[in-house]
């Protein structure tokens, strides 16, 4: 199905603002950023969106859905449980292979900014956390079923530490804008779901 004029540019808007909102944050992005980025005039701009607020919140979906297509993609690709969890630190031991990534995890650097500024960003943040809980939840309960992880694995306390561990190293990476402590937390986030076999 083709596509719009008017759907290409907003297309091409959010594609171009995206890594600067995830790095720089929606106070830290101004009208200008998004009009050198973009090579935009503000009068494109907001004919194609209403404010900075919606424009924000389209790029954090497109960050969001870039960083869950890597995973899905990569789970997808084998059938075991465990080797379906361990995705998750061997994907972001190796963060810098993906340049969308390198900005740094779109939830975690939204939720920081937008907790009681943004209520719109807080609950798109939200939700794309608990779809990511769910997640987890769901290929644990799967390896159980499958008997591939053990049976009395408590699949939402799994959840919450790996996204811990993973969100807590992240952090650590970039604020040290060095991979040491990520690799270590990755490697422990490693043995911990591979003590999960039966």
């Amino acid at each position: 199905m083709k596509i719009s004029k008017a759907e290409q540019t907003r297309q091409f808007i959010i594609e171009k603002t995206s890594p600067i909102f995830n790095m720089q944050g929606y106070a830290g992005t101004s009208m200008n950023d998004i009009m050198d980025i973009t090579g935009l005039s503000k009068g494109c701009i907001y004919g194609n969106f209403e404010n900075k607020d919606e424009l924000a919140l389209a790029a954090f979906e497109f960050n969001h859905n870039k960083v869950n297509e890597l995973i899905k993609g990569k789970i997808l690709a084998t059938e075991n449980a465990i080797e379906r969890l361990l995705v998750y630190p061997n994907t972001y031991k190796n963060y810098f292979r993906y340049p969308f990534l390198q900005t740094g995890c779109p939830i975690m650097n939204t939720a920081t900014e937008a907790d009681d500024t943004h209520p719109k960003l807080r609950e798109s943040a939200q939700k794309a956390l608990e779809y990511w809980k769910s997640s987890i939840e769901n290929q644990i309960k799967r390896g159980i079923a499958r008997k591939e992880i053990k049976s009395d694995t408590d699949p939402n306390g799994i959840a919450v530490v790996m996204i811990s561990m993973i969100e807590g190293a992240f952090m650590q990476a970039k604020l040290c804008q060095n991979t040491r402590n990520l690799k270590i937390a990755m490697d422990f986030l490693e043995k911990f779901i591979l003590a999960l076999k039966p």
